[in-house]
């Protein structure tokens, strides 16, 4: 990541005091140790996606004027919009130029698909946020382009670094995927149950964004017509801690946490499907624990 222009290496130095869990760097590597063994293209693999993420996360800070970052004040805050979006720009290309040295083609065809669904992802998220209207098929079709793809694109990439079986490469694509939609679910849930933390999301950030997510969507479709249209009409002007506690509480008794909860559950145990057809090894079981860590995590 070092350059020759001084503010570059000033952000990214202060882009690498914000741990994050590192989940999406960690598949690569599980993956490729599930289909085979860890490789110079498993590394070259991780640090792309990483690099792809963190630039998702700076420009995603940009077009939500976030002011934090993982306890951090974000790099628009900081250094301004412009700077932020060159440096997204700028982490993008060092990912791609990292994958062109080494010759992994091969990654750059799945990445830039990636890259293609998480826009679209996010730009339907807006649409439907603007006109206060999503159903389920919508919301799965958001959150699989915009979370699931990447973690799907992690997995592959981890088996395609060091495996040509068609079989396998396959196989964690899909548990990528299913892992991602349980992932984003459990987040989305958190929003309504979560304790705010350095690494979390504020109660109810979701609710003050104008954001319809599952466990909301199921408690309008299954309340009166009454209640929606008056959570409905809050959502869209309340911004008060009272308005978003009463909304988390409509949530709650609607069984909207339940629901939403079962779902999660749901594409756990598929992704767990897509695994039994490696043999039996700490890395299967690591990533066993880690899907079991993503459907029960607190923030």
């Amino acid at each position: 990541m070092r350059s020759k222009v001084g503010l570059l290496d000033l952000v990214t130095r202060y882009i690498l005091k914000q741990k994050g869990k590192k989940i999406r760097p960690l598949l690569v590597i599980l993956s490729s140790k599930i289909a085979g063994d860890i490789t110079d293209r498993t590394y070259r693999g991780a640090i792309l996606v990483e690099l792809l993420h963190t630039a998702t996360l700076v420009h995603d800070d940009v077009v939500d004027n976030a002011e934090t970052r993982r306890g951090f004040p974000s790099i628009n805050a900081v250094w301004k919009n412009k700077v932020a979006v060159l440096m997204g720009d700028y982490l993008l290309a060092r990912g791609l130029m990292i994958a062109v040295e080494g010759n992994d083609f091969d990654f750059l065809k799945v990445i830039t698909n990636t890259v293609k669904r998480m826009s679209e992802g996010e730009l339907l998220q807006i649409k439907m946020t603007r006109n206060f209207a999503n159903d389920e098929e919508t919301y799965f079709k958001i959150i699989s382009d915009k979370t699931a793809s990447l973690l799907s694109t992690c997995c592959e990439i981890g088996a395609r670094a060091v495996t040509s079986n068609i079989e396998k490469i396959e196989a964690m694509k899909n548990f990528g995927e299913s892992l991602g939609m349980a992932f984003q679910i459990r987040d989305d849930i958190l929003d309504y149950i979560g304790k705010k933390s350095i690494l979390g999301k504020p109660l109810g950030g979701d609710i003050k964004e104008k954001k319809v997510t599952l466990p909301l969507i199921y408690s309008l479709k299954n309340s009166s017509e009454a209640d929606a249209k008056k959570i409905v009409r809050i959502i869209k002007n309340g911004k008060s801690a009272n308005d978003i506690k009463y909304v988390i509480e409509f949530v709650k008794e609607m069984g909207g946490i339940d629901y939403a909860n079962e779902i999660a559950n749901q594409f756990a145990a598929k992704a767990l499907s897509h695994l039994e057809i490696f043999q039996d090894s700490i890395y299967k079981n690591s990533l066993k624990d880690l899907v079991e860590f993503i459907v029960t995590r607190k923030n």
